[in-house]
């Protein structure tokens, strides 16, 4: 399913925006980008999901498995023996099905796997699957791939720098020949690029690696983050005022100077 084909109308939004560092393949961290909530922003819808995701293992299935009837079996033509007078069941072919190298009863014969499921169907359960990686912390945005030559090693240590660990998915763009070889010598690594991938690749996938070409939908920046202010202390009281006392009276006398 083509990216580019992917409708734009407005889908049901119910879960909060998602934001993403967005980081070289080197780990260094350029800024962090809010993704589009048309496909990152879509709530699971499980029983869709099942259902499209069963279509695309059918789709896979290559259906040419068969086996031989009594009929398509060589030999046989004859009588093995006769009608009556042996003691035995009457029998007339040895590639009946009940005879060591006769005919199959019931068996497999080649057939489309392949089952109709609507566009929109499809489309949606892309979202949801792209919304679920986004929201489980499963998804890592780069600029793009400065490997220059292909090399195993250099692609490794970028995913460590990117800490993806287990099955990866690697979304590249077409044509991108120097990615897909550095990662084809790791069974656990897979490459695809963006206008094949599936639901079912983005969920059975444990990391799922992005690039700025390759991403779909619109990011815009993400507003900065205001400074949170220091939590103000209980106020303290107001200091006392020392108030001068009143002096003391002098003690009343006579003229003879006695009290």
């Amino acid at each position: 399913m083509s990216v580019d084909t992917v409708a734009r109308r407005p889908a049901e939004r119910l879960l909060e925006p998602v934001t993403i560092d967005r980081t070289t393949d080197a780990g260094v961290v350029l800024g962090a980008v809010t993704l589009d909530p048309n496909f990152f922003g879509v709530a699971a819808n499980e029983p869709l999901v099942h259902q499209v995701v069963v279509a695309q293992l059918a789709a896979r299935r290559a259906g040419t498995q068969s086996t031989r009837t009594r009929a398509e079996v060589r030999g046989g033509s004859a009588k093995p023996y006769r009608q009556k007078g042996t003691g035995g069941a009457r029998q007339g072919s040895i590639r009946a099905p009940h005879y060591a190298g006769g005919g199959v009863a019931l068996g497999p014969k080649p057939r489309d796997y392949s089952q109709r499921t609507p566009r929109k169907m499809i489309q949606q359960a892309y979202r949801c699957a792209l919304s679920d990686r986004a929201h489980s912390g499963a998804l890592r945005l780069i600029d793009r791939w400065t490997m220059e030559v292909p090399r195993t090693k250099d692609a490794l240590a970028a995913l460590r720098a990117l800490e993806c660990a287990g099955r990866v998915l690697v979304v590249i763009g077409r044509g991108d020949e120097v990615v897909e070889r550095s990662f084809r010598n790791v069974p656990e690594i897979v490459t695809m690029p963006g206008d094949q991938v599936t639901a079912y690749d983005l969920l059975v996938a444990d990391v799922v690696v992005y690039t700025d070409d390759s991403l779909p939908g619109e990011v815009s920046a993400a507003p900065a983050t205001p400074p949170v202010p220091a939590k103000a202390g209980p106020a303290k009281p107001a200091a006392r005022k020392a108030v001068a006392k009143p002096a003391a009276a002098a003690p009343v006398t006579d003229e003879r100077g006695e009290k």
